[in-house]
């Protein structure tokens, strides 16, 4: 957990079980979003009250890896860190943890494209965008 400077408590839902009892692999990438918008929140990218029409980006790639079962009453955290800043893009490295043990039950990364909704065209990582992740990151 110490490599996360951002982490948000998740909630297992009794909604988010499959079958077998355990979370279902899709609820991973809710767990990851939910984060993702807390932490753009946290470093100032966006406010609670923006539209999500102006946020200015979009999932480009998502890859998970699955490391142990979650079920129903566990007490999760999630972390996201903006990893990597492109031109039009960042690479958020996020993780869905045992809250007690920091043990990993899945991590990913997340590749997403900074983008004009109005215009329907990518754009430039906004200058401002990459002086707070700068701050908050260290990177």
């Amino acid at each position: 957990m110490t490599d996360y400077k951002f982490l948000h408590p998740t909630e297992v839902r009794y909604g988010d079980l499959d079958p077998q009892g355990h979370v279902n692999n899709a609820k991973y990438l809710t767990y990851f979003e939910q984060a993702r918008i807390h932490h753009f929140i946290k470093m100032g990218l966006f406010s609670k009250d923006q539209s999500f029409m102006e946020i200015g980006v979009i999932v480009a790639d998502i890859h998970i890896k699955y490391r142990a079962p979650a079920h129903y009453g566990d007490n999760l955290i999630t972390g996201a860190k903006i990893s990597r800043i492109g031109n039009k893009s960042l690479i958020v490295t996020q993780s869905v943890m045992d809250a007690a043990t920091g043990k990993a039950m899945a991590d990913g990364e997340v590749i997403l494209v900074t983008f004009d909704y109005k215009s329907k065209k990518t754009i430039p990582v906004p200058e401002d965008w990459k002086r707070k992740i700068a701050e908050f990151e260290g990177i």
